[in-house]
């Protein structure tokens, strides 16, 4: 955990049991979200309940405490709900794009002209557009084509690995392990791959609102249980092989092609240093996809609430000192 001493639409009338330790929304079938199941499963007997969505039901609905989504759904959501607060990062995945070089392509600038796999208005559409701006292309000189995700093969019809292999698209970005699965759906050497972290990694982040966390006993529920997440995610950046089964059985992905994807994911948490100037920046793109106009980067710097890790870490210190181990706890400290 290295980076650690940086800090020194449906759910809406979801009714949610009183007993609930924590309500989680999160995309229930990305791999990213899986730190924060193993926490409830590892700590919290299985209680917290998790509902499928990401940081739009958060805002929505007072009965959701916690919410996980890259920052670009981040963005979209603050602009009419301020009160989303930004508390720690789950995982930053530099995404890739996979390219056919049967189609002529053997660098970016080759994309001209092509059709390009993506679902815009995302954090893969962001990314696409970036990467190629890095080659002078801009939005226009290449053709966007939308398509679904895969998480097993062999990928069915309009999912994007299945466009490649069938030459509906010459290349797609997106988030893993779809585009794994494009590398593996073309013969060995007929692909080429993408891919540059300073342009572009997705930040999936864990969220909260203003407003639970001025609830004194729901921020302490809610410390508590990010101390436990720092603890599980460490297995997953330093012992990947103990959550690999888990990982797999929570969201349909096969051990095997976990393995592959696992290298490209940044499990090491904290809140990334850089977090404030990617938000400004990605900001302009989500405002204009959504056709409103562009908040300042002081405005945005506002989602972003490192109080909680402070807490979360005073805490794990603390534990650390009585030399507790592993075990079940519902914010008993």
């Amino acid at each position: 955990m290295a980076r650690l001493s940086f800090l020194l639409p449906l759910l809406g009338l979801l009714t949610v049991p009183a007993a609930a330790v924590l309500t989680i929304s999160a995309a229930l079938n990305v791999i990213e979200y899986v730190p924060l199941l193993t926490t409830s499963e590892d700590y919290y007997n299985s209680s917290a309940i998790f509902v499928n969505g990401g940081v739009a039901p958060l805002v929505r609905n007072s009965s959701i405490d916690l919410g996980a989504n890259a920052e670009t759904q981040a963005l979209r959501n603050y602009a009419n709900n301020t009160s989303l607060r930004i508390i720690w990062n789950i995982a930053e995945v530099p995404y890739r794009l996979v390219a056919n070089r049967a189609a002529g392509i053997s660098s970016l600038s080759d994309l001209k002209g092509k059709r390009v796999g993506t679902i815009n208005g995302t954090s893969a559409g962001y990314f696409v557009e970036q990467l190629l701006k890095t080659v002078g292309l801009e939005y226009g000189d290449y053709q966007t084509i939308a398509g679904n995700i895969c998480h097993e093969a062999p990928c069915g019809n309009k999912t994007f690995p299945d466009m490649l292999a069938r030459g509906e698209v010459d290349a797609f970005g997106i988030w893993e392990p779809t585009l794994q699965l494009g590398i593996d759906a073309l013969p060995t050497g007929q692909t080429v791959v993408f891919q540059d972290r300073k342009v572009y990694r997705e930040i999936y982040n864990l969220h909260s609102t203003k407003e639970k966390l001025a609830d004194k006993k729901k921020r302490k529920e809610i410390v508590v249980f990010l101390k436990n997440l720092i603890k599980a995610q460490s297995v997953f950046e330093e012992e990947p092989e103990k959550v690999y089964a888990r990982v797999s059985a929570a969201v349909n992905v096969r051990v095997p092609l976990l393995e592959k994807v696992w290298r490209v994911h940044d499990w090491s948490g904290g809140i990334p240093e850089d977090l404030v100037d990617v938000l400004g920046e990605e900001e302009k793109y989500v405002a204009r996809v959504d056709n409103r106009a562009a908040s300042s980067r002081e405005h945005v710097a506002k989602m972003v609430d490192g109080s909680v890790l402070v807490e979360a870490l005073a805490l794990l210190k603390k534990e650390e000192r009585r030399g507790e181990g592993h075990g079940k706890e519902r914010g008993r400290d």
